[in-house]
């Protein structure tokens, strides 16, 4: 009995060792939040449908976590041996030990290939075409600019304002400029996002040969400018929405005040240079583009 009890016990652990590997070869949470944002922008699109497609929705956030996992696997593959010289990294499946580059090659394949398979056939052949792309550009485009130039944070901005443009071609089955303004939304936030992560872990990036902070001085003035510029950039952009009568005036209220709200951290950065204010700036960073996103469906419903 004693001894069931401690194979059942050791068979435990290693299933929960195996799936915390896992959660950290997709990004759990950086996955989820993409999921998040394309379930958010499908239902916005859905507007004035009376009975809602359970199934194509379903599937949208399954094939959009597997196409988003695959992307991040086939990343920390790419940048396995890089990751070991990073405090924030070095421990990740790879190049820890604990997964193999067989096994993560085998899982991100399959993810990927399974998630736009999903997108395909039970969402939309347009839906997959965006999906694939992000993956592709993610993983085989920014990833390896990252260690060439700076220009890697423009890059990787595509894929990473993908998902309101994805939730919404998932329900409207179609392109044109009212998934291509969620697209510029997202796209823009991404500098501001992006640089203040840089700022803080700028650092640990350096150790990699990664240098992404707008100016080559580093956590300077010049690249606390650069992330004020973006957010103030963001405003108007976001405010193109209303522009063009795609959203109300609950949206727009929302758009200018959590802009402004979002734009204090960033002009403490600029007096400051400190790592406490580019920590509020991404923090700041998160609620704005999530508050905003859910006002716009607010504002349909």
């Amino acid at each position: 009995m004693l001894l069931e009890k401690s194979v059942k016990a050791d068979i435990s652990t290693v299933i929960a060792a195996k799936y915390a590997d896992y959660a950290a070869l997709v990004k759990m949470r950086l996955s989820s939040l993409v999921v998040f944002t394309a379930a958010i922008s499908y239902l916005y699109a859905d507007k004035g449908v009376e009975v809602m497609d359970w199934s194509k929705f379903i599937s949208l956030i399954v094939g959009g976590f597997l196409v988003t996992g695959s992307a991040n696997g086939f990343n920390q593959l790419l940048e396995r041996n890089l990751d070991k010289f990073m405090r924030r990294t070095h421990d990740r499946p790879l190049p820890s030990g604990r997964m193999s580059v067989g096994e993560a090659l085998i899982a991100s394949l399959l993810m990927g290939i399974g998630g736009v398979l999903i997108l395909g056939y039970h969402v939309n052949y347009l839906t997959a075409f965006f999906g694939l792309f992000s993956l592709l550009s993610y993983a085989f485009i920014y990833t390896p600019l990252k260690q060439v130039s700076r220009l890697a944070v423009f890059v990787g901005a595509i894929p990473g304002a993908m998902p309101p443009l994805l939730g919404y071609v998932a329900s409207a089955n179609h392109f044109g400029m009212e998934p291509g303004l969620l697209f510029a939304v997202q796209f823009i936030w991404q500098f501001t996002h992006f640089w203040a992560i840089a700022w803080l872990l700028n650092e640990d990036y350096n150790k990699a040969g990664f240098y992404l902070l707008p100016s080559l001085s580093g956590t300077t003035k010049a690249s606390a400018y650069w992330i004020m510029a973006s957010s103030i950039i963001q405003i108007p952009v976001s405010v193109l929405l209303y522009s063009y009568n795609f959203v109300g005036q609950i949206y727009l209220v929302a758009a200018i005040i959590m802009g402004v709200w979002a734009l204090v951290p960033a002009y403490r950065l600029v007096k400051n240079c400190d790592t406490p204010s580019a920590k509020k700036v991404m923090l700041t960073g998160f609620l704005y583009i999530m508050v905003i996103q859910v006002m716009m469906l607010v504002d349909k419903i």
